[in-house]
């Protein structure tokens, strides 16, 4: 009778942690109202800014388990945002991110590695245009003092021509730079306190 009780108890606590391992994944949820993506590249050596007007993120961190925190974003290149609208068009098309054809860019993760006061080094691929290349993000994580919104933070830098933007008359890089800039600001829910 014993060993049957012992039983009951230790399914019911692997089911209990189950359920609260399944409920903090659940939690961790990107925040778009204080999150943003922008860009900057130059063209003809002046400094031109973007952003992305949607994107989402699929998140399971866990910093005290970097091994198996995971990271994924989805970007909607439909959504970007230069300014002039003829050149938002234009960014639409097969030279520049090809959008009608292919709306999503996006980042997976591999790796997560911590470097000491909420700064990390996140490693994946990012995938635009359906050309895949490994990068290495430095993020930065800030919690509020209750930890119920952690802002991450971080800037990387891409070149337009591995991923073919810009391709064709626009590769010349006198006119377009090949370095963009690309700046992150993250809120997100359910994180653990770091």
């Amino acid at each position: 009778m014993m060993k049957k009780d012992f039983n009951v108890r230790l399914a019911l606590l692997i089911l209990g942690l189950f359920v609260l391992t399944t409920t903090a994944r659940a939690q961790q949820k990107l925040v778009p109202s204080g999150s943003e993506i922008s860009f900057v590249s130059k063209q003809m050596g002046v400094p031109v800014q973007g952003k992305f007007g949607k994107f989402d993120a699929q998140i399971e961190f866990n910093p005290y388990k970097l091994e198996t925190s995971k990271i994924a974003f989805t970007i909607d290149l439909m959504s970007v945002n230069i300014g002039a609208k003829e050149t938002m068009n234009e960014l639409k098309k097969p030279g520049w991110f090809d959008s009608t054809r292919v709306p999503d860019a996006g980042f997976q993760s591999s790796g997560i590695k911590a470097l000491g006061n909420g700064r990390f080094e996140v490693t994946g691929k990012l995938k635009i245009k359906s050309i895949e290349q490994a990068i290495t993000v430095p993020v930065t994580l800030m919690q509020s003092k209750s930890n119920a919104i952690t802002l991450a933070e971080g800037i990387f830098t891409i070149k337009r021509l591995d991923f073919k933007i810009g391709d064709g008359e626009w590769n010349d890089v006198s006119l377009v730079g090949n370095d963009v800039s690309v700046k992150f600001k993250l809120a997100i829910t359910g994180i653990n306190p770091l």
